[in-house]
């Protein structure tokens, strides 16, 4: 399959080089440091589900040099969506099909105001990556799981025989408010307090402000028509208490880095569509309020 990788930091890099190591032809996008390191040294993956160093990977900074593809992991930022939105028509052919991973839930409508509704597939990632150094991502635990929505056909069979953990989701929908609502969650909370995973379940106040949190994404998404399960809080609750201990969010990372936050699309996003639907969301307006002066990244470093 041709895939190219729009976005090759943690969940592109990741996934990329899973695709590319069992024979598909994957073509990276990247950008500065870290496309000059893949040219350079290769793309190393560090993970627990077993480590991985493709040695020339074929690396872009222009889709316009790649032509038409298969598939779009398309892996960018969320504040880089609309802009690069507009850079991917030469990779599209009739058949072509976008993916986007981002952990909000306005991507897809976004990729539609500049190409034709048959080409966008949304899809889920649930994975903890991280750049380490230029060149190297690094993958904490051996959690790895996509979720893909109908017309991802190949794309998932091509990633289950790269031994991805993939499926194809019966309600795309559905499956990416569980995301989100789950995300928002334990990125703010994270993010909020500088502190990983298993240090926030751990503390009862940080997991009331996290199962809080996550209770308003939840009501939102059933006042939206999503249809999110009764139980759902209650079993992400338990899903939490799996995830390795030491495990930190994109976002957290992106504080930590002194980078721009994707706090208006996650909890920033739940106060704005929430006030929309005539609904308060007093635990994300907090978490995104307390946020706010690091959201172009921050001239004072985070400790």
């Amino acid at each position: 399959m041709r895939i190219a990788i729009y976005g090759s930091g943690g969940v592109g890099g990741y996934f990329g080089a899973r695709l590319a190591a069992a024979g598909n032809e994957v073509h990276f996008i990247a950008r500065g440091a870290h496309l000059r390191a893949m040219r350079e040294h290769g793309l190393k993956v560090e993970s627990g589900a077993g480590d991985l160093h493709l040695a020339k990977p074929d690396v872009h900074e222009d889709p316009a040099e790649i032509g038409s593809v298969d598939a779009v992991l398309f892996a960018v930022k969320l504040g880089d969506v609309e802009s690069v939105a507009q850079k991917l028509k030469p990779l599209l052919r009739e058949r072509t099909i976008v993916i986007p991973f981002q952990n909000g839930v306005e991507a897809p409508d976004v990729l539609k105001k500049y190409m034709a509704e048959k080409h966008v597939v949304p899809g889920v990632a649930y994975i903890a990556t991280a750049i380490r150094a230029p060149g190297v991502v690094t993958h904490t635990g051996a959690m790895q799981r996509l979720q893909v929505g109908r017309g991802g056909e190949a794309f998932v069979a091509a990633c289950k025989a790269a031994g991805i953990n993939v499926e194809l989701a019966p309600d795309i929908d559905r499956a990416r408010w569980e995301k989100f609502a789950f995300l928002v969650a334990l990125s703010g909370v994270t993010t909020l307090s500088r502190q990983p995973v298993g240090v926030c379940r751990a503390d009862a106040e940080l997991r009331a402000t996290f199962q809080a949190a996550m209770t308003e994404t939840w009501r939102l998404g059933r006042k939206r028509g999503v249809r999110l399960a009764d139980d759902f809080i209650a079993e992400r609750m338990r899903f939490v208490d799996g995830l390795h201990a030491d495990m930190r969010t994109s976002m957290q990372h992106d504080l930590e880095a002194g980078k721009p936050l994707e706090a208006p699309w996650l909890c920033g996003a739940v106060v704005r569509m929430s006030a929309a639907e005539g609904l308060e969301a007093p635990v994300n307006r907090t978490i995104y309020a307390a946020l706010k002066p690091y959201l172009n990244g921050s001239a004072q470093q985070a400790v």
